[in-house]
């Protein structure tokens, strides 16, 4: 591999379970108990913390997204959605919990396009969804939890009381962010301390964020939903000109479903389905088992090729057919076929690309991933997001609560899948991940990072099932997303790797931030023991017990 990422380099010998320790790296985390990975240090203690007070993995994984809702307020927030897979005792039917919101009750496509907006911009009250992660986390936690949001609330209220440091890679996020809070919606007053973006080190205090939590901790999802907080988002939303109500709040609900798979390798691997674009990342799985990447190196032209092809592909069916099934038809079944898989993948030529349309998705966000087994292995894949980073750059004025811009990945656009409509959900891309052999959990895993996640989850799967890489080696090679047109190389691919694909038409560009992040844990049933990896590209880390 590459020693930008730490790993050895390519024509090295490698060990067997063993890292070159010469190199800069990390080691992968092992423990008997439980283990936990999150894309910070303090949610990742507050998750070990809870699984040591007895809690059971869904109540960690609430915990530390609580947490990370204060601590990681550009990824993440109580104004966002979530997904979660989960599976009791690490074998037998798995659980998917979709916690995306809805669209206002009176977001008639017709009314967008009379009022002449024909995509919904980034920070307009239009592109806020009815947020869903505070109902979903009550619903997992009544399906899976010993504890209730009373208490895994409370590291969450203590930060946002008394304070938490800024961790570097939020501080990176933070200054990238600066001109949008400038211009949002109380977002100066809540999230520009003295004016500036914060920096590595600085103290923040959210005083009413904690207040509101409190509430929440006390009252449940009727806390967020109903009276006060409910009354201030929808004041501020309608204030901005947005078309949200009391009763759009106070009608959400979080869908309990059956995951869908593929089987890869020999392992099955889940995502929750639409409007989850986990389809997506099957779809890619599904092009790929037509060729052997084993034959290929894992830093290689060829691999980086039939990624990007792959997807493509993928990215062009989620465009033409996917969006809320409670409004289009979408038909699973046949798009996660190998027939349908072959229809483009047949074609894929090593020497140059296919020729497929443009396709352009109206958004790019950020989010949080979490993963975490326990001592009874209960299995919970956890992902939380506010979309982009910030979300829409409004803050409810009293309650501290930053709102999601998810809206913004609705089409305008009469007859397409994924036009807004009333109570519709729009096309989401955060997905968490769970691979199963024989029946039984063998990863959990996510990769964070907007329309890179399906490609992440691909890169890092086969990293582990046909490059033999560990769980933290598989994290850290070096990624790269086909996007728009351009693929996008991290900074660790090697330059022949760069120039090979330039060779055969891919046009080729480098990127200011890093692609996503990743959590991943590894379950060896034979031994009795759980492998722990985090994504240097974050702040986080694993811990195990």
């Amino acid at each position: 591999m590459n020693k930008a990422v730490g790993c050895a380099p390519p024509n090295e010998e490698r060990v067997s379970g063993m890292r070159n320790f010469q190199f800069a790296g990390r080691s992968t985390v092992h423990a008997r108990n439980a283990m936990v990975a999150t894309s910070h240090p303090q949610a990742s203690l507050a998750a070990i913390e809870t699984l040591r007070a007895g809690g059971t993995a869904a109540d960690a994984a609430i915990a530390a997204s609580a947490l990370l809702a204060v601590i990681e307020p550009q990824s993440t927030g109580i104004g966002g959605d979530c997904f979660a897979l989960y599976q009791p005792k690490g074998e037998g039917p798995i659980v998917s919990y979709n916690g995306s919101g809805r669209a206002p009750k009176a977001a008639h496509a017709e009314w967008f396009v009379e009022h002449g907006i024909n995509a919904i911009p980034l920070t307009s009250p239009h592109s806020v969804t009815i947020p869903g992660a505070i109902d979903a986390w009550a619903t997992i936690l009544r399906d899976h939890g010993r504890f209730g949001l009373d208490q895994l609330l409370q590291p969450a209220i203590k930060a946002a009381e008394d304070g938490y440091v800024v961790a570097p890679r939020i501080a990176f996020d933070w200054k990238n962010g600066f001109e949008k809070l400038k211009k949002g919606a109380n977002t100066a007053r809540y999230l520009l301390p003295h004016g500036e973006a914060a920096v590595t080190g600085d103290v923040i205090r959210q005083p009413e964020l904690a207040q509101t939590l409190r509430l929440i901790a006390k009252l449940g999802p009727d806390g967020f939903y109903k009276g006060a907080v409910a009354e201030d988002m929808v004041a501020t939303l309608r204030g901005l000109g947005g078309l949200h109500t009391l009763e759009d709040f106070a009608g959400h609900t979080t869908e309990t479903t059956t995951p869908i798979s593929t089987n890869y390798s020999g392992h099955d691997v889940w995502q929750c389905p639409p409007n989850g674009p986990g389809i997506t990342m099957l779809v890619m799985l599904n092009v790929l088992s037509l060729f052997d990447l084993t034959k290929y190196a894992p830093l290689s032209v060829e691999r980086f090729h039939l990624e990007a092809e792959a997807a493509r592909i993928a990215y062009l069916m989620r465009e033409q057919h996917i969006g809320d099934p409670g409004h289009v038809d979408v038909d699973v079944i046949r798009i996660l076929s190998r027939e349908f898989a072959a229809e483009y993948g047949s074609q894929i030529k090593m020497d140059r690309l296919l020729d497929l349309p443009s396709v352009s998705p109206p958004m790019n966000p950020s989010t949080v991933y979490i993963t975490v087994v326990d001592q009874d292995r209960n299995v919970c894949s956890f992902i939380n997001s506010i979309a982009h980073s910030f979300g829409s750059a409004i803050v409810s004025e009293k309650t501290g609560v930053l709102l999601q811009n998810r809206g913004a990945g609705f089409r305008v656009q009469p007859g397409h899948p994924n036009c807004i409509a009333p109570g519709k959900r729009p096309l989401h891309t955060i997905i968490p991940s769970l691979a199963t052999e024989n029946g039984r959990a063998k990863l959990s895993f996510g990769v964070m990072g907007g329309q890179y996640q399906p490609v992440g989850q691909v890169h890092v799967l086969t990293n582990m099932l046909d490059f033999g890489l560990d769980m933290q080696e598989a994290i850290d090679l070096p990624r790269g997303l086909h996007y728009e047109g351009v693929y996008q190389l991290e900074d660790g691919v090697p330059a022949e790797v760069v120039e090979g694909l330039r060779a055969i038409g891919h046009e080729i560009a480098g990127l200011s931030v890093p692609h996503g992040g990743g959590q991943g844990v590894w379950i060896d049933w034979d031994k009795g023991t759980l492998t722990g990896g985090s994504d240097p590209r974050k702040d986080g880390c694993a811990l195990g017990y």
